[in-house]
């Protein structure tokens, strides 16, 4: 969805300034603050313009900023304040002047609104004439391209023609001197042939300065073409600073997630504590109610005791004085005053003992509060500790949730840069790699001579191939020389492999003659991990990155299927029980698949084998399966040709719980059965008819990619299995 934005000029800002209201303190009367909210916001800044009617469409009366001021500070004069009628025609007049200007307001706004429209739809008119106009450079260019070639025939054939025109001249010449009829004749024939040698020369020089401006136009295209370069480079530079800072983001989130984890720790061992701590705190508040109830019970039975011992005390008094008295008077006997010493020594030992078991209780008292006291303070210091860690958890949570949040964004920002460098490279995009020389090829009747121009335009581009003394030229979006390793090739695509995971469909085909390399290419060599071909490395990219962003909340769900289109027929590579192919056996299980594409933009096929896979080892299998289940031929251009296209199929959904972000991306990889001759190949009976179905699904789908590189409005997908089959993935917008 384009996203358009409108700037009004200059003048036209000038002139809705002149016609806005003043700002806020040069009036607070009441009805200027009515006014504002009617007109549905605050005030713009008057301009220092002088006002102007020139062009208004807001009606024929127009008020400019001292107007509005004098209307809105205007009082109302009434010769006597009694006189109702009088104010009220005032007033009336008063309103009438305001409705005018809000009326002339509201015209402005709605004729502001309509601008803005009109600027808007200018605006899209705009790009969609750029667009045009940059895809009739793009069809102009194709069509000089054209002309330069055809003019370069036609020049050749002019010298051509030239030469023939003077090595007859001198035969002619020759001729005249034997015979004088022939010389005459001749000499017509020479008249003739300046004449034709002189259109030829004025042909030849209109070619030369159609070519000359040609040239010039493409060194424009060149330049224009160097500029899209560069400012690739900075994108890609840009986008190496955003994954830069998202790792250091990440290695925060890291730090603080295992800082997290630390004080949660930390946090637990401390409510064991302060639920030990609270425990027995109530053992001791328990103890201590315990404590004083007995204290109280003591000091009851203390008190007691200090009663009996004074009311005892009181009885030996009396009984001293009684007995004083009596020994006194009646002179009583010794026996009854010892009796009675010893009761009151009894009674004095039983008031000793009984204080010191008071004097006991009270320490304990005092022990057991010492003790309450002690808990309580230990109580706080860990409440108070709870609540600083508490408090520190709380800000790590908002750091976490701050870093994730950037994560967030610099995933966004990601996202965004990588699909535009994507987009500037070029949806559709095709890369050449060159075989090295076998022992076969060196000192073949046939052997073409390769070589790689080492201009700045076309280094790492292009190729030059000489056959027969020709030279001819080719351009890719990238050539791999024949000492590119697998992990060179692995290198260029896996921007197209992220895109997958980022919710796209992309498709990567192995394109060439038998014995080219597209198997060693997308397979590689089973047990030498420098040779692993693309599909593993695809795979092993996928499932690292799904494990690293298993961090930022993604959770990723992984489908293979792998399939073979054999002669026009679909065959299931991941069969239970599947035999190895059998040319003279071509069953397929007594299954018929059909192919099925949904609202959704999502491809089915019935009856195939789908199988939801968690690593790359359990792909590694699934591949070696089908390695061994795949239709495999011997020619006489090579003993082990893949007799059909061989299609790897990996849907990837993801789901973001945090976010609520769904993607659902589809890599398909496809290895593409062997175009060869039927002159060189020698192919007869079932390999002939191998051969006719796999040049003719070929063909079907450069038919499919020119129309779509040429946004053509029909492509033919049905005309072929293969193109109907990858008819969803190839042709929409977010393909790569």
């Amino acid at each position: 969805m384009s996203k358009y934005v409108v700037d009004v000029s200059v003048e036209k800002r000038r002139k809705i300034g002149n016609v806005k209201m003043p700002p806020a303190n040069l009036s607070t009367r009441t009805n200027r603050q009515a006014l504002t909210e009617r007109n549905g916001g605050g005030d713009l800044p008057p301009s220092s313009d002088p006002p102007s009617t020139t062009g208004s469409e807001c009606g024929v009366t127009e008020f400019t900023k001292e107007s509005i001021d004098a209307l809105l500070s205007e009082r109302l004069k009434v010769k006597n304040k009694f006189n109702y009628k009088e104010k009220c025609d005032q007033m009336g007049d008063y309103i009438k002047r305001l409705k005018e200007c809000l009326r002339w307001f509201q015209q402005l706004e709605k004729n502001c609104a309509s601008e803005i429209e009109s600027l808007k739809e200018c605006l899209e008119a705009k790009e969609k004439k750029y667009n045009e106009i940059e895809m009739l450079m793009k069809a102009k260019e194709e069509e000089l391209n054209s002309i330069i070639m055809e003019l370069r025939r036609n020049f050749e054939a002019s010298q051509e023609k030239l030469l023939k025109e003077q090595s007859d001249k001198l035969e002619t010449m020759d001729l005249l001197a034997k015979e004088k009829e022939a010389r005459v004749s001749g000499e017509r024939q020479l008249a003739t042939l300046a004449e034709d040698l002189k259109r030829a020369q004025q042909d030849i020089a209109g070619a030369n300065q159609k070519i000359q401006s040609l040239n010039d136009m493409y060194k424009r295209l060149q330049e224009y073409n160097t500029s899209l370069q560069q400012y690739n480079s900075k994108l890609q530079s840009e986008l190496a600073t955003t994954n830069d800072g998202l790792k250091r983001v990440e290695k925060e989130k890291a730090a603080v997630v295992e800082n997290l984890s630390t004080l949660r720790g930390h946090y637990t061992s401390l409510q064991e504590q302060l639920s030990s701590s609270r425990a027995s705190q109530e053992d001791a508040v328990r103890q201590k109610d315990v404590l004083a109830n007995e204290a109280g019970t003591l000091r009851t039975d203390m008190q007691q005791l200090r009663e009996d011992r004074d009311r005892k005390a009181a009885q030996v008094e009396a009984l001293n004085s009684e007995l004083a008295k009596w020994q006194d008077r009646f002179g009583q006997s010794s026996a009854d005053l010892d009796t009675m010493i010893v009761k009151s020594n009894e009674l004095e030992g039983k008031y000793l003992s009984q204080a010191d078991e008071i004097r006991k209780l009270r320490q304990q008292l005092a022990i057991a509060e010492k003790k309450s006291e002690m808990s309580d303070m230990s109580a706080m210091e860990t409440r108070t500790e709870f609540e600083q860690q508490k408090k520190f958890i709380l800000e790590l949570q908002s750091r976490l949730a701050d870093a994730e949040m950037k994560v967030v964004e610099g995933e966004k920002l990601r996202k965004k840069l990588h699909n535009t460098i994507l987009e500037l490279k070029g949806n559709i995009r095709v890369f050449c790699r060159v075989r090295p020389l076998l022992s076969d090829d060196v000192g073949a009747p046939d052997m073409k001579v390769i070589s790689f121009p080492t201009t700045m335009e076309l280094l790492g581009r292009g190729i030059d191939l000489t056959q027969n003394g020709q030279k001819h030229s080719f351009t890719f979006d990238k050539v791999f020389m024949p000492d590119a390793s697998q992990e060179d090739v692995f290198v260029e695509i896996s921007q197209l492999v992220q895109s997958a995971l980022d919710g796209y469909k992309v498709c990567i085909f192995a394109y060439g003659q038998t014995g080219s390399g597209k198997t060693f290419t997308m397979m590689g060599k089973p047990g030498n991990p420098h040779e692993k071909g693309l599909i593993p490395r695809t795979l092993e990219q996928v499932f690292e990155t799904r494990q690293a962003l298993q961090s930022q909340g993604w959770k990723y769900e992984m489908q293979v299927s792998m399939l073979e289109i054999y002669n026009e027929t679909i065959r299931d590579l991941l069969l239970p029980n599947r035999p190895g192919f059998d040319a003279s056996k071509a069953d397929n299980g007594g299954k018929q698949y059909a192919i099925k594409h949904d609202a959704n933009g999502n491809t089915h096929v019935s009856d195939l084998t789908i199988v939801d896979v968690c690593s790359s080892r359990e792909v590694s299998y699934l591949l070696e399966r089908a390695a061994q289940s795949r239709s495999v031929g011997k020619t006489q251009m090579n003993e082990q040709s893949s007799r059909s296209h061989f299609v790897f199929t990996l849907r990837i959904l993801g789901v973001n719980e945090s976010t609520e972000q769904q993607v659902q991306g589809v890599l398909n990889l496809i290895d593409l059965a062997g175009s060869e001759r039927l002159s060189k190949s020698g192919s007869t009976g079932d390999r002939l008819r191998e051969t006719q179905a796999i040049n003719k699904s070929l063909s079907s789908l450069s038919d499919v990619i020119f129309a779509l590189a040429k946004k053509e409005e029909h492509v033919p997908f049905r005309n072929s299995k293969l193109t109907y089959l990858l008819q969803v993935t190839v042709s929409v917008v977010e393909c790569r």
